[in-house]
């Protein structure tokens, strides 16, 4: 059984509204299998009106090339992969019979065209280079990530950081307005980490603060109670 946590008391009021969730499927990450993906669906179409799966299948290139991987097998490499998460999502939605599978998908090809998702992306990369603090928060996160990639005692390199970063702009629209994203009334983004620079956006602490109508939840297993 999936339990939401909403990060901050904001996030609280998108989740009880219920319109709209979007779920976040990393590319290169196991913990995604067609099983976990379909409780995932499950879950959501359960308990919402609306959803949608996002894939940063394309930016994951971004962190290939901060990983050593030229330009042009970085981008292959992101593309082989995401094709494998999306007939994954695929799969698991025909388990759950979910009526129009493809439109759940929120990838690169689909991210191309979508005008909302455009214009947050230019906002995140203008913010990035103008304001320091924002950018030192995003470089923390992208060194979260890349901590996990990267060989046991290895630090990611300045660099790196900048190279991989584009990965997590990438992502930030996402989490600053999927309600307008998809456009929706309210929406809340989930994920199974809490992920520290999301505390701080949904804080209020970061110059950019999500839409009001945009939060986001931990997805926790919650053991059933027992019966006495």
């Amino acid at each position: 059984m999936l339990r939401p946590l909403p990060l901050t008391e904001q996030c609280a009021g998108p989740l009880s509204r219920a319109e709209h969730v979007c779920l976040g499927i990393s590319p290169f990450n196991s913990h995604f299998t067609i099983e976990r993906i379909a409780d995932l669906a499950r879950w959501a179409s359960a308990g919402f009106h609306r959803f949608h799966f996002f894939v940063p299948d394309g930016p994951s290139a971004f962190t290939l090339e901060a990983l050593g991987y030229d330009p042009g097998r970085a981008a292959r490499k992101a593309q082989r992969q995401g094709n494998y998460t999306r007939n994954k999502i695929l799969r698991a939605l025909e388990q759950v019979r979910a009526p129009n599978p493809d439109e759940l998908i929120l990838d690169s090809s689909a991210l191309d065209g979508n005008r909302a998702y455009l214009r947050l992306l230019s906002q995140a990369h203008q913010r990035f280079a103008a304001d320091p603090e924002f950018a030192r928060q995003c470089l923390g996160a992208t060194g979260w990530v890349l901590d996990r990639r990267l060989p046991e005692g290895e630090s990611p390199t300045g660099d790196q950081l900048r190279s991989a970063v584009r990965y997590f702009l990438a992502e930030l629209p996402m989490f600053v307005s999927t309600v307008e994203v998809a456009g929706v009334g309210s929406s809340v983004f989930a994920y199974h980490q809490r992920v520290p620079f999301l505390a701080h956006l949904y804080g209020g602490e970061l110059s950019w603060r999500p839409h009001p109508e945009q939060g986001f939840v931990v997805l926790e297993h919650a053991v059933p109670e027992r019966a006495e």
